[in-house]
């Protein structure tokens, strides 16, 4: 083949491939945008009728025709946020010790383990935290909360096992898989020589983790975290089984709530009516936004603490 005719094939071939790269990048971004537009087409007569008012009003009565998102909206990110608390520490530990700590014996057997339980269906988490988790919460756990911690606002309630407490839990159960496995493979790709750096100044294994790995690796873990947190947010059959299912708001953890997810998949097929029907569609456009907002936020964090170089 001549060289300007094999000059030409590679162009073409070139421009198709970055044609082909353009198109899917761009439906990625067509795809978000139908859903918003769905979501927000099937939710007007909803806007229309409560206007803003439907964000931050507690009223939800079927019957009545009223309807408020935020006991939804409340439950939803404060389970997340109950999750997330639990769950880094964890997460962030069970990543440490697969990489800087783990005999090679237990690094396989314990990372296989973490990749199964990230492939439980959330249904069976669900069905677990219902028949096995919230018992023991309600027999062990909440009673003693209650009486020693009861005059704190936050553990003031009854046992009962279900609420926003063991919603919180599960959910926690359920992202410490993802949080754990991206932060190792993130810790992982920390070069060796930063770390042999560390202890060839007289580092222990703890300040290398701290000053070096940590710093470098920042990023990466805000990362992990935001990707645990979109877990949490829409998370629907786990929280479902265990929030308590409850259109109140309490500060009290221990009492049943609600989520939008939750509402979601508990009504959806009930919703007969065009005003309650277009009402449970804002409640996932709303979804849709705080999930975007988080994203967003994420995206500027990322940027922000990217690695600096750590300090021994």
């Amino acid at each position: 083949m001549p060289v300007i005719d094999r000059h030409k094939a590679d162009k073409a071939g070139d421009a198709l491939f970055k044609g082909v790269s353009y198109f899917f990048a761009l439906l990625v971004i067509v795809l978000m945008a139908l859903i918003f537009v769905v979501l927000f087409k099937e939710s007007l007569l909803s806007i229309r009728a409560f206007g803003f008012k439907f964000i931050y009003t507690s009223v939800w009565d079927p019957v009545a025709g009223e309807f408020g998102a935020l006991p939804a909206i409340w439950g939803t990110i404060v389970s997340s946020i109950i999750a997330i608390v639990i769950a880094v520490p964890v997460s962030l530990g069970i990543a440490i010790f697969l990489t800087e700590m783990a005999p090679k014996g237990l690094k396989g057997p314990i990372g296989t383990a973490i990749e199964l339980l990230a492939s439980i269906p959330s249904i069976i988490y669900g069905m677990w935290g219902l028949f096995i988790f919230a018992p023991l919460l309600s027999e062990y756990v909440e009673p003693y909360m209650v009486d020693y911690l009861g005059f704190i606002p936050l553990f003031n309630g009854a046992p009962l096992g279900i609420g926003m407490l063991p919603a919180g839990f599960i959910l926690a159960i359920m992202i410490i898989p993802f949080i754990s496995s991206v932060s190792r493979d993130i810790f992982q790709m920390v070069p060796p020589i930063l770390k042999e750096s560390g202890y060839g100044v007289g580092a222990t294994r703890w300040e290398v983790i701290r000053k070096v790995v940590l710093p470098y690796t920042r990023s990466g873990i805000i990362g992990a975290v935001i990707l645990g947190l979109g877990r949490a947010l829409g998370e629907t059959m786990a929280v479902t089984f265990l929030i308590g299912n409850s259109h109140r708001i309490s500060l009290a953890l221990l009492d049943p709530a609600t989520s939008i997810s939750a509402t979601l998949a508990n009504e959806f097929t009930e919703a007969v009516e065009d005003l309650y029907l277009s009402s449970l569609v804002e409640l996932g456009l709303i979804l849709f936004v705080i999930t975007f907002i988080v994203l967003a936020l994420a995206k500027l964090l990322i940027g922000r603490f990217s690695y600096k170089g750590g300090n021994l």
